[in-house]
């Protein structure tokens, strides 16, 4: 990736998270300061461990639903990149009211702290949950559907804050709508882990994983560097890009059953026994979109968006590390 961004500081809110963290590494790597606010609420020190005795980076241990924290964490910052959040559709219908709090307020901190501190761009991690009810495929920007869960709310709502501090104070946002991302550091443990860490953990220890439904739901897996990618591409985008929101994905989809077979088949190779493993099937889980498939044409398009690895190649990668670190 022969792109240009090297001696800013930039602030990575969420950074000792599985996204964030990447980040943080890729961007020292770019020979940069980065600023890393996190509180640990789902972050893990251990994914900071490589990067923590390095003297251009800074972390501060704090809340995005604390505004001084915030403020602290922007002074005389270029950048900043908001990751932090509560995920997981799971978890905001159990608990809305603090996946409100966080997506929603620390978002609303975060924006003002940046506006404050002058900084020049405000990239943020959005979702392709806000689609929502939306049946057209593939997704594309413009044409989004009824949230389907307090996550998704509070996904949306963000895009409409972003535009709103655009348009009300100058401040330039992007949006990038995360699809299904995975990759190395993903955590595989816990009741909201994402689905490819624990069915790799669980294949793994030769346990059968549990698919929601008959398997024919389908994704737009997106690996970590594809991700790594449009977040550095949207901090140097030409100012003609800003101030709008971008599917980031890989453009294509594949059913879980599709998943499942790749993974068996790739883990296969590590311990043969695992191709033999039973596959589970339970009931559908309420607030799951059935289909999701972007259309990455306008990031391609306006910031020069090329994801170079398709769900088998990030697959590959992925369980290399897995098996090395699990």
């Amino acid at each position: 990736m022969n792109i240009n961004l090297s001696q800013k500081r930039i602030l990575i809110t969420g950074g000792a998270g599985f996204i964030g963290s990447n980040l943080c590494e890729e961007l020292l790597k770019r020979n940069n300061k980065v600023i890393c606010l996190d509180n640990f609420s789902t972050g893990k020190r251990e994914n900071l461990s490589t990067i923590i005795n390095n003297t251009n980076f800074t972390l501060i241990e704090g809340d995005i639903r604390n505004l001084e924290d915030c403020l602290k964490a922007s002074k005389e910052v270029d950048y900043v990149l908001h990751q932090a959040a509560l995920g997981s559709v799971p978890r905001s219908i159990k608990d809305p009211i603090t996946t409100n709090d966080v997506n929603i307020n620390g978002f609303l901190n975060m924006l003002l702290a940046s506006r404050d501190s002058g900084v020049k761009r405000f990239v943020y991690a959005a979702s392709s949950s806000t689609y929502g009810d939306s049946e057209s495929l593939p997704k594309v920007e413009d044409v989004i559907g009824k949230p389907l869960s307090p996550y998704a709310i509070t996904k949306y709502v963000n895009e409409l804050y972003a535009d709103v501090f655009s348009k009300t104070y100058g401040l330039e946002t992007v949006g990038l709508r995360y699809f299904n991302v995975f990759g190395r550091k993903q955590d595989p443990n816990g009741a909201y882990a994402a689905v490819i860490p624990k069915f790799v953990s669980q294949l793994m220890n030769l346990e059968s994983p549990t698919i929601y439904g008959d398997g024919n739901y389908s994704r737009d897996f997106t690996y970590i560097d594809n991700v790594i990618q449009a977040n550095i591409l949207s901090l140097v985008a030409d100012v003609r890009a800003v101030n709008t929101v971008y599917n980031v994905a890989y453009g294509d989809r594949n059913t879980l059953n599709d998943l499942m077979s790749y993974l068996k088949e790739y883990l296969s190779e590590y311990n043969p026994k695992i191709k033999d493993v039973e596959i589970i099937y339970g009931s559908k889980r309420q607030g799951d979109i059935p289909h999701s498939h972007a259309c990455i044409n306008k990031a391609k398009e306006l910031l020069k968006y090329n994801p170079q690895f398709s769900l088998q190649k990030g697959l590959k990668e992925a369980i290399k590390w897995y098996w090395g670190n699990l």
